[in-house]
């Protein structure tokens, strides 16, 4: 009995003292897309994107030329002569693809290698800002799927301030 009593008491206790934990959300993408480095990284980023467009744009029009030519000589010429026509077309074609997925993923490479250090920066600036805020966990908005907490502080734009106040560029 006596031990009925102490498992119910420590029960009690420990749900006492979930009830009192203060927690913190941080949007991370939010933080990453508003801080000053971020921003930064974003338009590298899309300066790197626009130039590997222009080379494939140039490209696609070389084809496309290629296929126009085709298109006017086609009837005049003989079969061995559209066989070979064809395949140097396809062959662009999938030249083109295959330099379209290397630039997608130079682009990730570069996203990655790039947002790394801003992420290591934004858990030092989310451990200091849980904690002046008092708050005993923090979650990530947009990846915990927590659907409920009794008390909960967002601290995405504290974190976004004091990020770009101790890394200002």
């Amino acid at each position: 009995m006596k031990s009925l009593i102490a498992v119910m008491a420590s029960l009690l206790f420990t749900c006492s003292a979930f009830a009192k934990v203060a927690v913190g959300k941080v949007d991370v993408q939010k933080v990453l897309i508003t801080v000053t480095q971020g921003q930064a990284v974003r338009d590298q980023l899309k300066k790197a994107f626009d130039e590997k467009q222009k080379l494939l744009k140039e490209e696609e029009d070389k084809i496309r030329k290629l296929q126009d030519d085709y298109q006017k000589k086609a009837s005049v010429l003989n079969d061995k002569e559209k066989g070979k026509k064809e395949r140097e077309i396809q062959e662009k074609i999938v030249a083109i693809q295959q330099k379209t997925a290397t630039y997608q993923k130079d682009i990730q490479d570069m996203e990655q290698k790039l947002k790394t250090p801003i992420l290591e920066k934004v858990k030092a600036v989310v451990d200091e800002v849980a904690k002046s805020a008092d708050v005993d966990l923090v979650y990530e908005a947009a990846t915990a799927p927590i659907l409920y907490a009794k008390e909960e502080k967002d601290l995405t734009d504290d974190v976004i301030k004091m990020f770009n106040k101790k890394f200002p560029k």
